[in-house]
């Protein structure tokens, strides 16, 4: 049972994070490796792509109130590609370590944020199972 109507994207978006991290790692695993690369990873556009072809539509219910069905669970695939135009080193390597760092960061802020908000959806959940069983 889940939640609410907005958990899958909560933990599409928890897993999305999860992948980025590991990319991040790689990237500055391989700060040292020659011809190395940096790598990103792609899912934004993929819900772009979605809302383009109309699969993101929000429907009203009421004057004041919006449906939250963000049906994008099966299409929420994530893209491993290179980032380009980065000014690379003698030994062919593009990484930086600076923005690297930054970008985990970044990504940690928001893995905790997401983390938090599914924290506080099961939370309301749990408390209208047990009002409900006072009853």
């Amino acid at each position: 049972m889940k939640a609410s109507n907005i958990s899958d994207l909560l933990f599409n978006q928890l897993n999305y994070r999860s992948e980025k991290q590991k990319i991040i790692t790689s990237n500055i695993s391989n700060i040292n490796t020659p011809d190395y690369k940096t790598k990103g990873l792609e899912f934004d556009k993929e819900v772009q792509k979605a809302n383009v072809q109309n699969d993101l539509q929000l429907k009203l219910t009421n004057a004041n109130h919006m449906n939250g069905n963000l049906n994008i669970s099966d299409k929420s695939k994530f893209k491993i590609y290179e980032i380009q135009n980065l000014e690379e080193q003698n030994d062919g390597n593009n990484v930086n370590l600076d923005t690297q760092m930054s970008l985990m960061s970044k990504n940690k802020i928001i893995f905790d944020a997401i983390q938090m908000s599914i924290k506080k959806d099961s939370r309301l959940l749990r408390s209208v199972v047990e009002s409900s069983s006072k009853n």
